[in-house]
């Protein structure tokens, strides 16, 4: 996949733009590791922000496990930003955080103990957003 060849570039803007486009395909196998190592970046926390609110701006299942399987074993740094994509995505409109919400608590129940792991801290981040959007 030419994507994952991206993700192991030298330059950071390389990797971002890898990740941003491997999150479009979250849901097969082969993109698990590579999005994985993309959040959690070591090389520059840009990569981990922009692969983060990629997979977050899915607002799905997928999304949600690949971001809190990284939130459960990142360091404080790459927590820091990927707390900044979860506030970008999820603080304008209710029912997409709520939807997220309900979502992780589903996770938080996960056979794989990184995610429900991730699932719970994430749904703590989710939980602190006072969305600026509600129904009328």
């Amino acid at each position: 996949m030419a994507l994952g060849e991206l993700g192991r570039s030298h330059d950071y803007r390389d990797r971002a733009d890898a990740g941003h486009g491997l999150a479009g395909f979250a849901e097969m196998q082969e993109a698990h590791g590579p999005l994985l190592e993309l959040v959690l970046d070591p090389g520059d926390t840009f990569v981990t922000r922009v692969t983060a609110e990629a997979l977050l701006r899915r607002k799905d299942r997928v999304g949600l496990a690949t971001v809190a399987s990284a939130l459960a074993v990142a360091d404080p740094n790459h927590r820091d930003w990927i707390h900044t994509a979860v506030v970008d995505v999820f603080s304008v409109f209710s029912h997409d955080r709520d939807t997220a919400i309900g979502l992780c608590e589903e996770l938080s129940q996960d056979a794989d103990d990184r995610v429900a792991q991730g699932a719970r801290q994430l749904h703590e981040l989710l939980a602190e957003i006072d969305p600026v959007l509600r129904p009328a």
